[in-house]
């Protein structure tokens, strides 16, 4: 199933994607729900981001191909973490799909996407275990961690790196039927692809991640968690279009624009 969010007639409403259509929803799919009888065109819906999250973990350096690439950038050795390492991002970043990712004018040239895949959070959990971590689990969704290299150099808190407005694409919904061994990333920026990669292919996958996180926290239904990416990224500037695919799940596609 697909939830979608979407602007109706001034309203954030969900509705469940169906082939070309989504069928309209009263209530949300973190409670209870009907169909309420009504669709509207997918091609015509203003689509929102898929939630609004309660709180936005994020996992940092999951993958061993970013690890050596960050590693090699700045001139240290690649050593990838022993443990599950999760971090905060901020709401106000967020933005959906199709919106435009705006670079601040006092940005440098070293802006750069960051295709990931985002948990989302459907009940609430304590003291997980791995054999009933995902069942708190709602559903995935795609993210594009957008990245300031310098400021992510300067910054000790990530606080302009990471959460400048628009820089936290997500969408373009919520899938809940996710096979997460056969999920495969690519990302494209103005239809060229420079990388692709397995998904699931993490250091810590995500029943790592929802077992140590709940040792310490609780999450609840409209929590999400970030997983991270993969290899070299590049940098993006202004009139670029970048699509980061999760193929199971859709496209989130946003365009680029710099400030005058």
């Amino acid at each position: 199933m697909r939830w979608a969010r979407f602007d109706h007639h001034g309203t954030a409403t969900y509705g469940i994607v169906e082939g070309d259509s989504i069928q309209l929803v009263s209530g949300t799919p973190f409670g209870e729900w009907k169909k309420a009888g009504a669709s509207v065109k997918l091609a015509d819906a203003k689509l929102l981001i898929p939630f609004e999250p309660q709180t936005f973990y994020a996992c940092g350096l999951n993958y061993a191909g970013h690890v050596r690439e960050v590693a090699a950038k700045i001139g240290q050795p690649a050593v990838l973490p022993p443990n599950p390492d999760v971090g905060y991002r901020a709401n106000n970043s967020l933005i959906a799909h199709n919106e435009a990712i705006v670079i601040p004018k006092d940005a440098t040239e070293k802006v750069q996407y960051e295709g990931e895949l985002v948990v989302v959070i459907g009940k609430k959990a304590k003291h997980l275990t791995r054999e009933n971590a995902l069942n708190c689990v709602l559903g995935y969704t795609i993210g594009n961690d957008v990245s300031e290299r310098t400021w992510q150099k300067s910054d000790r808190t990530l606080w302009r790196a990471k959460n400048t407005d628009t820089f936290a694409p997500m969408g373009p919904w919520i899938e809940t039927d996710v096979d997460l061994e056969k999920l495969v990333t690519k990302i494209r920026v103005n239809g060229k692809e420079p990388i692709q990669f397995p998904t699931n292919d993490m250091i810590f996958g995500v029943v790592d991640f929802l077992v140590a996180m709940t040792r310490y926290l609780t999450l609840v239904p409209g929590d999400m968690v970030w997983m991270g990416t993969e290899g070299a990224t590049e940098n993006m500037k202004h009139g670029d279009v970048c699509e980061v695919e999760i193929v199971g799940i859709g496209t989130l596609r946003n365009p680029v624009v710099r400030e005058s």
